[in-house]
């Protein structure tokens, strides 16, 4: 195990701070990052992507439970203190300066099985969470999501329907995944504080429905929930047999898109993709 410095006084050597335009906030706390590093199970030996390390506090509780991590970093001046951390776990740590949302992950990680463990940036958060959950390959290559959000964020992706916290990112997480809070963290324990609370996110895939196009269903979703106040009647007009589709499966046109379940969702979906092919 590497001797190293506390993170604080890397931070301090380097002359690092925290950016608000790439929606950093830095962890100092130790015991809460090996807590974060925990919620995945066993990662000794495993292969983890980190987006955003900053750092290299999670990156370093990473490591120490034994992970082979690929940061993605695009702050350069970060990179100092990370080749630090890489040249104390030789052959453990690959750092990728670059774009997280401009870089193809199941490349950079080979073509291999890996989980995905982030404090997230929070101006990139949502976006790359959609990426993962989208597609029309699933199983994915990522095994499971570790992911820190605004705590707000975090029970949009694991609300049940009917409250107004349910929406697009429950479905998208929950039609062919698991997902469940796994943490929360309070403000204070961020360097500096951000003005909101947060919470830890793990989803692992699950077995994808059959007769339903991925493509499909998100675009349903995105109708629905783009304008959730509406009757489904007006709000999926625009999705071509979406109408018809809630009729044959008794769906009533005047309810909103909070109140269906995310197997409602699955149910139309395959409906329309059924009737699409006659």
């Amino acid at each position: 195990m590497a001797d190293l410095p506390p993170l604080r006084e890397v931070i301090a050597r380097h002359g690092l701070s925290a950016s608000k335009a790439l929606g950093q906030n830095f962890l100092f706390d130790e015991h809460l990052l090996d807590r974060i590093a925990a919620v995945p199970g066993d990662l000794a030996g495993r292969n983890v992507l980190e987006i955003g390390p900053g750092p290299g506090g999670l990156t370093r509780a990473l490591l120490r439970a034994g992970a082979r991590v690929t940061a993605i970093e695009m702050d350069p001046r970060c990179l100092p203190a990370l080749a630090e951390l890489s040249e104390a776990f030789p052959d453990r740590l690959t750092v990728v300066p670059g774009d997280a949302m401009k870089l193809d992950h199941a490349e950079l990680m080979g073509g291999e099985p890996f989980e995905v463990v982030a404090n997230l940036p929070y101006n990139v958060g949502t976006a790359l969470f959609v990426r993962w959950l989208s597609g029309e390959d699933w199983p994915p290559l990522w095994t499971g999501l570790t992911l820190m959000f605004q705590q707000e964020v975090a029970q949009r992706i694991v609300a049940a329907p009917g409250g107004s916290a349910y929406g697009r990112l429950a479905v998208l997480a929950q039609w062919r995944g698991t997902a469940k809070l796994a943490m929360k963290v309070h403000r204070s324990a961020f360097t500096p504080p951000p003005k909101v609370m947060s919470a830890i996110v793990h989803v692992t895939p699950a077995s994808m429905p059959d007769g339903v196009s991925a493509r499909t269903l998100e675009r349903l979703t995105e109708a629905a929930f783009g304008q959730r106040r509406k009757m489904l009647r007006q709000s999926l007009k625009g999705v071509p047999g979406a109408i018809e589709a809630m009729e044959t499966l008794g769906i009533d046109a005047q309810r909103r898109a909070e109140t269906l379940r995310v197997a409602d969702f699955v149910a139309l979906a395959r409906q329309v993709d059924g009737m699409a092919k006659r």
